[in-house]
């Protein structure tokens, strides 16, 4: 294997999680359509994955227990832990230091954790 081509997450309700996605989390719409999902694009097409419904049925599982997507960022990490925290969104505690550079995790409508990563 040589990479990761793509990433998808199962979510309960696709409007909820696409709102969150693109309002408070600033990614964008990819523009491929299709009815059971939405791709997203972030810096400027450099990361894309998924929402989808749920493949199987989910209900009484929980969903995002231990998942991850990680991006990188350009701006500042102090400045999207206050844009985020104006829009309300769920943080996993302050920023943190780590081998990799300073990441902040924020967690989606259903659970998932999307760290956000500025490298040293």
């Amino acid at each position: 294997m040589r990479k990761l081509e793509f990433a998808s997450l199962q979510v309960r309700d696709l409007e909820t999680s696409k709102e969150f996605y693109t309002t408070k989390l600033g990614f964008e719409e990819a523009g491929i359509s299709n009815p059971g999902a939405c791709v997203f694009k972030y810096n400027k097409g450099e990361a894309s994955f998924a929402i989808r419904t749920p493949i199987g049925n989910l209900e009484g599982k929980e969903l995002g227990i231990g998942a991850s997507l990680w991006f990188a960022i350009d701006e500042e990490i102090e400045e999207l832990q206050a844009r985020l925290s104006a829009k309300n969104v769920t943080l996993l505690g302050p920023v943190q230091v780590t081998p990799f550079g300073k990441i902040l995790v924020a967690r989606d409508p259903d659970g998932y954790n999307i760290t956000f990563l500025k490298s040293n």
